[in-house]
């Protein structure tokens, strides 16, 4: 490689670099979908990872897709579901073509209220649908529908009402106050979900919401530690846009799962998918499960490891441990390992139990190629058959052939030999 693209590349890592760590989002409303969400039609239904259709996707995946036909009315039970989406009378495509992200398999439609963050930096908005533990992992059942139902007519729209009153709330604050406080932000998400629900509180009082919804919605989101988790997703979806198309950059701006492929995304080749084959995640499981019942990786939540939370911050999260497996000596390391194949480390988000040295920024896919050391990212894991609810948490890291297949072509396109 001559030393006039290295200097390139290494420009444009920085400037990918900067962007992502300047970005200030904000979220400024939480609203359908179809009112907000570019390109999203009518019978149209949004998932996680690449793109996949019906016949492909992995049996949770298909549970929760089927859940959003029936949520939106357009069938009945998961038999009709399935009739139409084998007829392709519903369309699909994936939540990164839309500036979204969802978590697990990241179903969004028209009806479903998503969080509204606007990047005041460089002025992009990205969306994220709310979070909950049961359709999101295929479950399909009335009980994880009414909760779909909650979200859209009562939680949605109080939460809404408080985020107008305030003017839109600032979420790079809230963020850096959590990392601290022991979130990781991706698979803890309890403090952060903590002080998101006394920001808006009295905001909520002060906009006049209806007294039986304010109730309701405060019950819910003071006992919903995940609650966050939606928001954190929107958050690193903010950033990491502005730091699109960059040409030679060689910075990864997204990393996401559909239950059988891993797909990252790289800043100087425009939004072309690098895709493997989804693997295992190494876990622990709820009572009554095992590996036997686990789906493969799914879901956008990655985005988080993207801007160095997640798997990347698990330094300063040792309580998520019990959750994931592993020691704090490992999450340790997994943080400082994280710092070989990044460009650089985050000015505002610090974990103490390094020294406060910043999270790791900006994973390079030269470095992850050089060194052979993945990213690491913590997550949920789902039941390989459509039907059920979370089954376990873990670790996983993507297949390496993403990374050879995304700096072959970026050496075919930047003639790098």
């Amino acid at each position: 490689m001559t030393t006039d693209i290295r200097a390139r590349i290494q420009a444009a890592n920085a400037e990918a670099f900067n962007r992502i760590t300047a970005a200030d989002p904000v979220l400024v409303d939480i609203l359908p979908a179809g009112q907000v969400v570019p390109g999203l039609e009518d019978r149209m239904v949004l998932h996680s990872g690449p793109p996949v259709d019906w016949e492909q996707m992995c049996g949770a995946q298909r549970g929760a897709v089927a859940a959003m036909v029936m949520f939106e009315g357009w069938a009945n039970d998961f038999a009709q579901a399935d009739e139409l989406l084998s007829r392709a009378d519903i369309k699909l495509d994936s939540n990164h073509h839309h500036g979204a992200v969802g978590p697990m398999a990241g179903t969004i439609t028209k009806s479903l209220p998503v969080y509204v963050v606007e990047n005041r930096s460089f002025g992009n908005r990205a969306y994220s649908r709310v979070v909950e533990d049961k359709q999101q992992f295929g479950d399909y059942s009335r009980d994880a529908i009414h909760t779909l139902e909650m979200w859209r007519d009562v939680w949605a729209p109080a939460l809404a009402q408080g985020v107008r009153q305030m003017g839109g709330l600032s979420l790079k604050p809230l963020a850096t106050r959590a990392l601290q406080m022991g979130d990781e932000l991706h698979n803890r998400t309890n403090a952060a979900s903590s002080l998101f629900a006394a920001a808006v509180a009295a905001p909520m009082v002060k906009a006049g919401v209806e007294r039986e919804m304010l109730s309701q919605a405060m019950s819910y989101i003071c006992g919903q530690d995940s609650l966050f988790l939606g928001l954190s997703m929107a958050y690193a979806k903010a950033a990491t846009d502005p730091a699109r198309n960059i040409e030679h950059s060689t910075v990864v701006t997204a990393m996401a799962r559909n239950g059988c492929q891993f797909g990252i995304q790289i800043s100087g080749l425009n939004g072309e998918w690098f895709s493997a084959p989804a693997p295992a995640v190494d876990g622990l499981y709820l009572p009554g499960y095992n590996e036997d019942d686990a789906g493969l990786d799914m879901g956008d939540s990655a985005i988080t490891e993207t801007v160095g939370w997640g798997g990347f911050a698990l330094g300063g999260a040792p309580a998520i441990l019990s959750r994931v497996g592993g020691t704090p000596s490992e999450a340790l390391s997994h943080s400082r390992d994280m710092g070989e194949i990044t460009v650089g480390s985050s000015p505002d988000f610090l974990i103490p139990a390094l020294d406060y040295e910043g999270v790791a920024v900006g994973i390079d896919i030269r470095q992850v190629v050089q060194t052979g050391i993945l990213p690491i990212i913590d997550t949920t894991i789902a039941h390989k058959n459509p039907g059920h609810a979370i089954i376990g948490a873990g670790l996983v890291r993507p297949p390496m052939e993403c990374f050879h297949q995304a700096l072959r072509a970026f050496a075919a396109k930047y003639g790098v030999g």
